[in-house]
Order: structure tokens, then sequence, then C-alpha cells
């Protein structure tokens, strides 16, 4: 990826233009760099008068294989997450490129044995801890689309949510602390899920360790969804239309 860095801002507007003026030659060469199941048919077509614009007609991908095993080999042993806590006394944490892999692998697993499939909505309403980015991957991994709620946002703000986009499950944590104070994060949920009948499942990350009502069918502890599941995964393969669509669809609810 490295031959697409521009360093300049003379770089930059050369490859503008070059993206306005040739926009299929351009933005072949910039997905020459990602790995494809299935390469494209066609690079882009549009109908401004309609609209209908498609971008990399009938290829496929799963774009965790390039934020993942792409670099095993090479990055294997070296930080990919470097996560530093609100407290200076709580210890940092740092997962490596294949510490990383297996986590989000485990983690796919563990949607799936809870029902989760190919095109079902995940609420991800959760501090920011490692386990939040491990929750989009392994949701972006199996094909499930995902949706992240601010974890300060009101229960109706959580429900207007989970209601709209038909949410299959919940990811959450205990709590979460803001400067020195520990604020519930689950009862929130709890509350936001009195209006809501969609939810399955709610997957309970231990933040601060308060306690929390756990509905029994229901509620998870993360540590003990993931105890024992398989650290292999095979990525499901995507269109990549699909992948802008669910792309679009997080972009609304993160600017809204």
């Amino acid at each position: 990826m490295s031959s697409n860095k521009i360093h300049t801002l003379g770089g930059y507007i050369h490859e503008y233009q070059k993206s306005v003026q040739q926009p299929e030659e351009f933005w072949s060469k910039i997905a020459e760099s990602f790995y494809w199941r299935k390469k494209w048919d066609d690079i882009v077509k549009w109908d401004f008068e309609k609209p209908d614009v498609k971008w990399f007609i009938n290829s496929k991908l799963n774009i965790t294989e390039n934020i993942l095993e792409r670099y095993l080999f090479t990055l294997g042993d070296r930080p990919a997450i470097i996560w530093e806590p609100n407290e200076p006394d709580e210890g940092n944490r740092i997962l490596t490129y294949h510490e990383l892999y297996e986590q989000v692998c485990q983690f796919s697993n563990t949607l799936r044995k809870n029902g989760v499939q190919k095109g079902d909505r995940v609420i991800i309403y959760m501090p920011m801890v490692p386990e939040a980015a491990i929750g989009m991957l392994a949701c972006a991994r199996i094909g499930a689309v995902h949706s992240v709620v601010f974890a300060g946002f009101s229960a109706n703000s959580l429900s207007d949510r989970i209601n709209d986009c038909q949410a299959k499950v919940v990811l959450t944590s205990d709590g979460n602390y803001r400067g020195k104070k520990a604020i519930p994060v689950k009862a929130v949920v709890d509350e936001a899920l009195k209006s809501t009948d969609t939810i399955e499942k709610v997957i309970v990350y231990q933040r601060t360790g308060e306690q929390v009502a756990m509905q029994e069918g229901r509620d998870l502890w993360w540590h003990e969804a993931t105890e024992g599941v398989s650290k292999e995964n095979k990525a499901e393969e995507m269109g990549f239309r699909r992948y802008v669509v669910h792309f679009i669809y997080i972009r609304i609810y993160r600017q809204a």
C-alpha cells in the first residue's frame, strides 16, 4: 500500500485530477493493492439520470482479510492495537496482528454460535476498549451489519436505533469510566430493550466489575461466551456493493 501514499499537496492535486479525468484507471490501481476473492468485471458504471452508480461490479472480497491475514506473516508480532486506559494506574494493552486475528476469528465464531448470520444487524454500544474493534471486525468477517452507538446515548436513542435496523444482538459492557467515575452501560441497554422485541442476545464485556442484572437465556458475559470457542474462522465472501451499503448505513448513524 506504500505506493498509494501521498506526501505533498502537489502530489494530492495530481492524484485528484487523475481520479476525476481517469476514474477507472485511478481506482483500478488503488484496488490492485487489495486481496480479492474475485476481481471485478467492470470498475464503474454510472447513470446520473436514474441515478445508478456501481463500482467494482461482480467483485468478491472480505475486508477483514485485507486488515488481518495479509499482514500475519510480515507484521504478525507487531502491535495492531495499542490501548491506553483512562487512569494511569491501569495497565495498557497491546494486541499484535496475530493476537488480534485470533480474537476476531474467535469472536466471529462466538457471534455465529449465538445466531448471527450474514445480513443480520448487530448493535455495538461499548466503551472505547479493544473489544469494540474486535466486535466490529468480527461482524465484517461474517457479513453482519454493525451499527456503532455511542455508549453515552440515552436508552431512548439506543432503542430507536435497535428498532430501526431490527437488530438481533447487542454488544455492550457492564459499565464505563468517565474520569474517575464509573457509569452504568448495561443498565441503559436493559432500559432500552423494554421498548424493543428483536434482540435475542446481549453479550457483555466486563469493564468496571460492577454488579449488573443478567437475564437468563439472553445475556452472556463476553469472556464466558468466547471460552473454548475455536480461533479458526474462514471469512465470509462478500460482494463489494454489499460492503458499500453496510458502510453507508453505519456512517448515517454515526453522523446522526
